[in-house]
């Protein structure tokens, strides 16, 4: 029994809780990435996109958020740094979603 003041205090003294979760302002760091499973991945990924696809395309954002999820995480997380290839690839979504309807609809 170890009673000299080792053991380990709900808080620590940083005042920050051991694992804080990442909120949606906050930039997606290779270690948090590193540290979750591949589908926790995509989630993190999916979480920030959706925000930003649906400032500009509400009634779609789901959609073309799932389709983005496709891709690779480290292609995601360029287009989370960058709004430019990010409104490229929505418009990309865009081009394949009109094509797919157009499809269905003949």
């Amino acid at each position: 029994p170890n009673k000299g003041g080792g053991a380990t205090p709900p808080q620590p003294s940083g005042g920050a809780p051991p694992a804080p979760q990442p909120s949606a302002s906050e930039q997606l760091t290779p270690a948090a990435l590193a540290s979750a499973s591949p589908e926790m991945q995509k989630n993190m990924i999916g979480e920030r996109l959706y925000p930003l696809i649906h400032q500009t395309q509400p009634e779609l954002a789901g959609k073309i958020t799932g389709m983005l999820l496709e891709m690779d995480n480290s292609e995601l997380l360029h287009l989370l740094e960058s709004p430019e290839a990010l409104g490229a690839k929505i418009h990309e979504a865009l081009q394949v979603l009109e094509a797919h309807n157009a499809a269905a609809n003949n």
